[in-house]
């Protein structure tokens, strides 16, 4: 298994990656899934190129219920609602 240093680019710190062959990864599954689990990232390649990245799993954002609100209200003239006048639906080619 290649672990991938830590990277010290002007004082930031980023993540230490692991990047392991193929068939090492369906060796090592459990255990690859338990360092994921933890926060880590793993990347599996073939040869030295890299072909799939396993990452912790983020839960899809929430989607609001049939007729829940995602907003507040917001004011709508009453201008915005009113009849359309018989010129204006002409110039719209609605009449």
């Amino acid at each position: 298994m290649k672990l991938v240093d830590l990277v010290n680019l002007r004082d930031k710190f980023y993540f230490i990656m692991k990047m392991i062959a193929t068939n090492e990864a369906k060796t090592h599954l459990s255990s690859l899934l338990q360092s994921v689990s933890r926060g880590e990232t793993v990347v599996i390649s073939r040869g030295r190129k890299p072909l799939a990245k396993l990452v912790p799993y983020a839960p899809p954002a929430t989607r609001p219920k049939v007729g829940e609100m995602m907003d507040q209200p917001f004011p709508v003239a009453d201008e915005a609602l009113r009849p359309m006048s018989q010129e204006e639906l002409r110039i719209w080619g609605l009449s």
